[in-house]
């Protein structure tokens, strides 16, 4: 169990603060806890809990849209100010970042190439453009502000690719729930049993779903990609 610990929010003038366990918070401003009642120490939005004087469910209802406890919390706890470590936020920054570098590696490819960029080469652009990462804002919304930061050092292009793939009939079966997941557009199931399906993704998957769809037929698909 952490301390006790008070996290504000501010809205029009007007603060509110609730008491949580500062572990059991970190948990759930990382996703790693999924109740936001879960966190707290006393039920009640506070104006001031030092002095123990609740908020007014007027006063409530008018910044949070609700009076429901669950998600007063949620808000709180995602947009107020939550205290947590040292270590705790760059933890938070660290893994905010690979999931940036693992978006932009997915749905990218160098325009010079048309090959995907490697994580391994996103990472290091960022370092050259000093990227910093906010631990506590929405990883969608700071791929963008990443890109732009990179596309001076680092070519990318946001495309899709369309590739039609032949499967030989023993592995049609069991290729054909992972074609799903790589955005199925059409299947034609052939005479001798085999697979003919196009799939079309994000450019910087290909590599990904060669090597997946390799290993599952032992390399005996055919492939092309359409324009």
């Amino acid at each position: 169990m952490g301390k006790t610990v008070t996290v504000k929010y501010k809205h029009a003038g007007d603060e509110f603060e609730i008491l949580v366990d500062s572990d059991m918070a970190y948990e759930y401003v990382t996703g790693k806890r999924t109740d936001p009642l879960s966190v707290l120490e006393a039920e009640d939005i506070f104006k001031d809990s030092r002095k123990g004087e609740r908020a007014s469910e007027e006063k409530i209802k008018k910044a949070f849209g609700t009076t429901e406890l669950a998600k007063v919390v949620d808000i709180m706890l995602k947009k107020g100010d939550v205290p947590i470590t040292t270590e705790q936020r760059a933890k938070m920054a660290e893994d905010k970042r690979k999931q940036i570098v693992d978006i932009i590696a997915k749905n990218s490819i160098d325009p010079r190439t048309n090959a995907p960029n490697p994580p391994l080469r996103i990472e290091n652009a960022m370092k050259e453009a000093r990227v910093s990462i906010d631990p506590f804002k929405n990883v969608n919304e700071q791929v963008e502000l990443v890109v732009d930061k990179l596309r001076p050092i680092l070519p990318l292009k946001f495309t899709n690719v369309k590739i039609e793939v032949i499967i030989p009939p023993e592995s049609a079966n069991r290729f054909y729930g992972t074609l799903k997941q790589y955005g199925l557009k059409s299947e034609e199931w052939l005479g001798n049993g085999s697979l003919k399906a196009v799939v079309e993704f994000p450019a910087g998957m290909q590599s990904e779903f060669f090597d997946r769809l390799n290993k599952a037929t032992q390399g005996k698909a055919q492939t092309k990609i359409l324009p």
